[in-house]
């Protein structure tokens, strides 16, 4: 097996744990422990940090050291820095908004298994010459939703993918449903409000009503 098809396979197992990755804007490292172990209490392992705050690599490498049964990636993966600073701080894997040849260069010397985004198929297809099978979809909403990506279920059979940009409780239902969905990014989980309230428990709840979906 090549190592893009073992990372392949780490990306499909991170993407079956649960139905919604959270995907985080934390401002405050501090808050990252507490955060966590909310989500994980819901049911939500996966947590996608991204890289858009100057907490977030201190927040990973908080939630990889110390919350239990967490599974915590990089979001907002942009560079070979990015990729190398995430791994560097305990992340398991990373997922960007889309892709450069430059990227896809640097994930293929990475350890770390990489989710990448697409908004069309042409761009599906060129990553799946590459040997991922595995895609984040962003931004979800905007670029056509489910029809556009349930339109791609029979010509690009071979891929399943993260639906993640305008992704809320109400509509994640319908993204789910679709056959080559295995699960959804959101950032309702962990709302700005609650993360500076300290709402773990509004949290943990958010975390069970995603984890049952």
């Amino acid at each position: 097996m090549s190592p893009i098809e073992q990372k392949q396979q780490q990306v499909e197992t991170l993407m079956r744990l649960a139905p919604v990755i959270p995907v985080v804007i934390i401002d405050d490292a501090k808050a990252a422990v507490p955060m966590a172990r909310a989500l994980v209490a819901g049911g939500i392992s996966t947590i996608e940090v991204t890289l858009r705050t100057s907490a977030a690599l201190e927040a990973i490498r908080a939630i990889a050291a110390e919350v239990e049964g967490a599974v915590v990636g990089c979001g907002t993966a942009l560079t070979a820095r990015d990729l190398q600073a995430a791994l560097q701080a305990g992340a398991r894997f990373a997922v960007s908004p889309g892709t450069s040849p430059r990227l896809l260069d640097a994930a293929d010397d990475s350890a770390l298994p990489l989710l990448p985004g697409v908004a069309t198929a042409s761009e599906a297809m060129a990553l799946l010459e590459r040997g991922y099978r595995h895609l984040k979809f962003f931004p979800a909403v905007p670029a056509g939703g489910t029809k556009l990506l349930g339109a791609w279920a029979s010509p690009l059979p071979q891929i399943r993918f993260c639906p993640t940009g305008g992704i809320s409780l109400v509509n994640a239902a319908d993204f789910l449903a679709l056959p080559n969905v295995l699960c959804v990014g959101g950032s309702w989980l962990t709302p700005a409000d609650k993360l500076a309230s300290g709402d773990w428990a509004g949290i943990e709840l958010l975390a069970r009503e995603a984890a049952a979906l």
